[in-house]
């Protein structure tokens, strides 16, 4: 049998109808002429949805219905009655009915809201599911790497997330992720989302530089009704959709001067106009944006408003680069290779000394995504239990990528070339660019060419202002 339907209806020929016709469509189905005698088939039962007359011996529909719900709050009820009014209607959705109707009772009317009410707890059940998933996979432990950054970064992630468990109010700050391409940014917004007081409202995601800027308004903050051309019905924007969530705005960077001006409105006021509208709607969204793009230059060219960009890094994450955190290389490329052999069903090879050795000199303009696809191609090259240096296909001739936020303002012009002596600065300077040109900006690589410390390599790289251009 199917689905079990519990009726209760006092009269005797609805009730036999009723069971008769969903018993055709395949439901199982029993009846009861009173509220207590259908209280104790629950129970026993366990009906996964209940159809409720309202006049009844005994216990009336309502005193019913709270006793159904109390049971479990998850079966769908619905309320018949003879002498339906709107107070009743009204009493009884407060009370936690899915649906109400008046009789006489079409029973083809009734069957599709049985249907539709069991369609609907099938897809909320699916999309809690799926959300539960995200979560569990978006833990901070999801966060490999036990390098000094990653440690940092994981730090600060808890102690922001451990502040925003004690806010008094809603209004949690923006959230600026800066770093290279590939380093992660969307898995540190889910991180502070699914581990946050937010966990369990709408997490939306949104590339500003994956939609033309036409587009990009109507998709963030909707519109009304005849708004333009095309406009047939009202449409949501993003930002009501993750009301009481967060909302994830990768590429910031990208964002147009025009569209700029309406975000900065909606960090500061807390406040959206759907294009076409003549009222502000309140909301309550957090804001994380992310993006690779040199933040403070854009702001100095004038190409990104000052004032938002003040307004999004309230609070400021920088992700380090994969060439930066040494042995967690390996690591990820451990996880990789298991993941990727389980995917297609093969056994894990084992990276070998040549290979691991490789990957760590690397210099992973890609950073983790790079990885991840080596890995991948890797795994399905592999006819052995082992992946040997033939089989990791590396990229070459690719600049690696600056780090925005830590290239200085200005750096000092390279000197001229002149047929004077040079000074030890000079050449000092030289043998820093010359390390760093052959590793590929990797700087401990290049620590380990010179022979000294990371540290101090840094300290050096700083005091000459060096940055990739000068390469």
């Amino acid at each position: 049998m199917g689905r079990a339907i519990l009726v209760i209806e006092d009269e005797a020929v609805l009730g036999k109808n009723i069971r008769i016709y969903l018993e055709r469509s395949g439901y199982d189905v029993r009846v009861a002429a009173s509220a207590e005698d259908g209280l104790a088939l629950l129970d026993v039962f366990k009906p996964d949805g209940v159809i409720l007359d309202f006049n009844l011996p005994g216990l009336n529909g309502l005193e019913a219905l709270t006793r159904v719900r109390a049971f479990d709050s998850g079966i769908p009820v619905i309320m018949i009655t003879g002498h339906g009014t709107v107070e009743l209607a009204v009493e009884a959705m407060k009370s936690g009915a899915r649906d109400f109707l008046t009789k006489p009772v079409a029973l083809g009317k009734l069957k599709l809201l049985i249907d539709k009410a069991f369609d609907e707890k099938q897809r909320d059940s699916a999309l809690d599911y799926y959300h539960r998933r995200e979560a569990d996979a978006t833990d901070l432990a999801s966060l490999f790497g036990d390098s000094a950054p990653m440690v940092g970064l994981k730090n600060t992630l808890r102690q922001l997330l451990d502040a925003e468990s004690q806010l008094q109010d809603t209004d949690a700050p923006a959230v600026l992720v800066l770093g290279e391409t590939g380093t992660g940014k969307e898995l540190v917004a889910r991180a502070l989302h699914f581990n946050g007081p937010r966990r369990d409202k709408p997490f939306v995601e949104l590339n500003c530089a994956s939609i033309p800027a036409q587009l990009l308004e109507s998709e963030l903050f909707g519109y009304e009704r005849g708004a333009f051309t095309d406009a047939r019905e009202r449409k949501l924007g993003l930002v009501e959709t993750a009301e009481g969530g967060t909302l994830f705005l990768d590429e910031i960077g990208d964002m147009d001067l025009s569209l700029q001006a309406k975000l900065l409105k909606l960090l500061e006021e807390k406040t959206v106009r759907r294009i076409g509208s003549l009222r502000d709607q309140r909301v309550n969204v957090r804001i994380v944006a992310a993006t690779h793009r040199p933040m403070e230059t854009l702001v100095r060219e004038g190409s990104f408003r000052a004032d938002l960009y003040f307004r999004l890094c309230v609070f400021q994450l920088s992700l380090p680069p994969l060439r930066e955190r040494g042995a967690d290389i390996l690591s990820l490329a451990r996880h990789f290779v298991a993941l990727h052999a389980a995917r297609y069903g093969k056994n894990p090879p084992v990276l070998t000394p040549e290979a691991e050795a490789l990957l760590l000199a690397h210099c992973w303009p890609g950073n983790v995504r790079e990885l991840r696809n080596v890995l991948e191609q890797a795994v399905l090259l592999a006819t052995g239990p082992e992946i040997d240096v033939s089989q990791l296909a590396l990229s070459t001739g690719v600049t690696v990528p600056s780090v925005p936020h830590a290239v200085p303002e200005s750096a000092p012009a390279a000197p001229a070339a002149s047929s004077a002596p040079l000074t030890l600065e000079d050449m000092e300077r030289r043998a820093l660019l010359d390390a760093l040109r052959q590793t590929g900006w990797n700087v401990s690589r290049a620590a380990r060419v010179l022979g000294i410390s990371r540290d101090t390599l840094r300290y050096r790289i700083d005091k000459f202002g060096l940055t990739v251009t000068n390469l």
